[in-house]
């Protein structure tokens, strides 16, 4: 395998665990990149990456610590050789690919992922809290399996038409798979459409909020502040955007898509695509867990995908 020529896919929200990174710190420039994290957070990152299971689920938590652990995998593959020609992230691991790229530096990068987090928090408990309190009357999001993203995304205008509201496509996954986020009521009354549709089954995702879409739109009164005075440079390698699915093309649109983002579905089938037709030999899913090789492999690309979150599975690359 040529190592400069490989896509890096960084991972998001879900892909944490305990203890994620830490055997990579060996590398000095590991090392270097956590006290830089840890300087920002204002928390020793050693110590979050080490978080029970429960407090690694908060995306105040979970956005910071999943951040740090994506780009120590960068950076464990870069002293071993490797040298991305392209690179995206799902959801919240496009930050990291924003690093990769050389639109944004690492530090600015946690200034990001601080702002974004605690925005997002704060308005999942806010909708939580207008829900009374109770987590299962909250808005949330739901995956629906065996329907593809197209007739997903049409029965969802069908019903909005029909009286339906506050149900949106989020995550366009793999051709086999994609999450609604909406209000409880509308997810609930979503389910048994979708099963008489033919989808094989809704699951109820365990997340704090319906993260990308319009209903998190309250957040984007904290995080542009922060944005706004990030400069973000334009790209040295092949990026793509979770919200087209293309090549971001200069650091003033990947800014204005970096507000998108958190309203906008994460269109990852075209992304994908977009990906396998840059000329790349391989892609790595950099970080923790391997939900990115799964969609990979669903969308029927021949292009192999390798884990690359700890040193073991560094080792093993093209082995």
């Amino acid at each position: 395998m040529n190592k400069k020529n490989v896509a890096y896919l960084f991972p998001g929200q879900g892909a944490q665990y305990t203890g994620m990174a830490m055997d990579l710190l060996e590398s000095s420039a590991v090392k270097s990149l956590f006290d830089t994290a840890s300087e920002i957070f204002g928390k020793d990152v050693k110590e979050l990456l080490n978080s029970d299971a429960d407090t690694l689920k908060r995306t105040d938590v979970s956005q910071p610590v999943i951040t740090a652990a994506n780009l120590a995998a960068a950076a464990f593959l870069d002293d071993q050789g490797f040298a991305p020609a392209a690179c995206a992230g799902f959801s919240l691991g496009e930050y990291a690919a924003l690093v990769c790229a050389g639109i944004v530096n690492a530090a600015d990068c946690f200034r990001l992922i601080k702002a974004r987090g605690d925005a997002m928090q704060k308005t999942a408990d806010k909708l939580r809290n207008a829900a009374g309190g109770d987590a299962a009357a909250a808005p949330g999001m739901a995956a629906i399996v065996g329907l593809a993203p197209d007739q997903v995304e049409e029965l969802i205008a069908k019903w909005k038409a029909e009286g339906l509201n506050d149900l949106y496509a989020a995550n366009i996954n793999s051709p086999k798979q994609l999450v609604v986020s909406g209000t409880a009521a509308a997810l609930t009354d979503a389910e048994n459409k979708f099963k008489e549709a033919g989808a094989k089954r809704v699951i109820r995702l365990q997340v704090a909020g319906p993260f990308h879409s319009p209903l998190m739109a309250d957040a984007l009164e904290d995080f542009k502040p922060v944005l706004e005075k990030i400069t973000f440079n334009d790209p040295k390698i092949a990026i793509f955007s979770n919200v087209t699915g293309k090549k971001i093309s200069s650091g003033a649109e990947a800014k204005e898509l970096a507000v998108k983002q958190i309203t906008n579905p994460v269109r990852w089938v075209e992304e994908q695509a977009s990906v396998a037709s840059c000329g790349i030999e391989a892609c790595l899913e950099v970080g923790p867990g391997k939900v990115l090789q799964g969609l990979w492999k669903d969308s029927g690309n021949e292009i192999p995908v390798y884990a690359a979150g700890t040193k073991e599975d560094i080792a093993k690359i093209g082995a």
